[in-house]
């Protein structure tokens, strides 16, 4: 919103100073359809950016049989199986028995 001041029209009347839209009805429609294209592709965009790319084939501790077997897929590819080590101490799979 704009404020206009106040003025005198030719024929000498005064019109007092008011607030005005500075925006004609003609453009404040005009982009709301790329606003809406824009807006969406950034929406879709971080939702892919944020996603985890998971290359990674989902084991747990009920796909191996022995505790070696876990902890050398571990070993291989620490970030990609860290759900084989539940508790943070870097040996995967303590529940399973050691052979």
């Amino acid at each position: 919103m704009a404020y206009r001041k106040p003025y005198f029209k030719k024929n000498g009347t005064f019109v007092q100073g008011h607030f005005t839209k500075t925006r004609s009805k003609s453009y404040s429609g005009k982009n709301q359809g790329c606003m809406l294209v824009i807006v969406m592709a950034l929406t879709f965009g971080l939702a892919i950016s944020c996603s985890e790319s998971s290359d990674c084939p989902t084991k747990t501790c009920g796909s191996f049989s022995t505790q070696a077997q876990a902890q050398s897929t571990y070993d291989s590819d620490r970030s990609c199986y860290k759900n084989l080590d539940s508790d943070g101490d870097g040996i995967a799979c303590e529940n399973l028995q050691k052979k």
